[in-house]
């Protein structure tokens, strides 16, 4: 982590990750960029359906490959680059028949290292393979929930899955949230944990920073009207004067309360369910 000397009161706590070390220096490559308009958590209609986003600086999206579908071509990792649009570092991947792509990076990868995708793939980081091939006690990350469907699950910096048992053609795996998941064993995963595991450790410093990364201000609900928000209103600071904490839709939220759908198509998948609140 990089700290700064306190110039400022924004200063004082502000702390970035060090770049220098980690990523190559490599400009993006032209032809895997793609122009993605912000929307500021709009959808189609205009309606802000996820709240407290817009503004920020401008952004070119990296056209990142979670499909992994070149089986049993080796690759080689031309560049560690960054990625606005994740809080993982990603990697320029080289395939011997000379495409080129990119992909997460793993903790500790470097400039000049290989891997490869197969259903014989080596267990070691960075490899991928299907994940009833993968033994007890290993850490993976970009799991697939459907085969050929593309990694869904650990692709946040820092972030892996431990494989706990296989039975029956599925493999339990226990997630960073601590729920413990079925997976079929004919789906791929990659070997190792996500890089830029030092990403949880920021200290944002200011509210100008988070504009820059288009974050809008988080107003809270005790502070409204109670037209606008179930815990608003009351005269002076008060309590929410409501024994569980709601969502600005009546729904509970956050304090440890379980917000997860009831009759989820998943739910038949879950062996655990993740731990909230302080019991985390």
């Amino acid at each position: 982590m990089k700290s700064y000397k306190p110039t400022t009161k924004s200063r004082r706590h502000m702390t970035t990750v060090t770049y220098r070390g980690v990523l190559s220096g490599d400009r993006p490559m032209k032809s895997l960029l793609k122009a993605k308009k912000d929307r500021a958590g709009r959808n189609n209609q205009g309606r802000i359906t996820t709240c407290h986003q817009g503004g920020g600086h401008k952004k070119r999206f990296r056209d990142v490959d979670f499909s992994y579908n070149k089986k049993d071509v080796p690759a080689r990792i031309e560049t560690i680059e960054y990625d606005p649009y994740r809080t993982s570092f990603i990697a320029r991947a080289l395939y011997a028949d000379g495409e080129r792509r990119y992909v997460l990076a793993t903790k500790d990868m470097k400039v000049g290292d290989a891997f490869i995708v197969g259903e014989n793939a080596p267990v070691k980081p960075g490899n991928r393979l299907p994940i009833g091939k993968i033994p007890s006690g290993t850490f993976v990350y970009n799991i697939e929930l459907k085969l050929g469907a593309g990694a869904r699950l650990a692709r946040s910096a820092g972030n892996a899955a431990e494989i706990v048992a296989h039975d029956a053609g599925y493999t339990q795996i226990k997630l960073p949230s601590t729920e413990i998941r079925r997976v079929s064993d004919l789906c791929y995963a990659s070997i190792g944990t996500v890089g830029n595991e030092e990403q949880r450790l920021v200290n944002i410093g200011k509210a100008g920073r988070s504009r820059w990364m288009g974050i809008r201000p988080t107003v809270r609900g005790t502070a409204m009207n109670p037209v606008d928000h179930p815990h608003g209103g009351g005269e002076g600071r008060q309590g929410r004067g409501l024994r569980r904490a709601k969502s600005m839709w009546g729904k509970p939220t956050g304090k440890g309360q379980k917000t997860r759908t009831p009759k989820k198509y998943s739910n038949v998948h879950i062996v655990s369910r993740r731990k909230v609140g302080k019991k985390r």
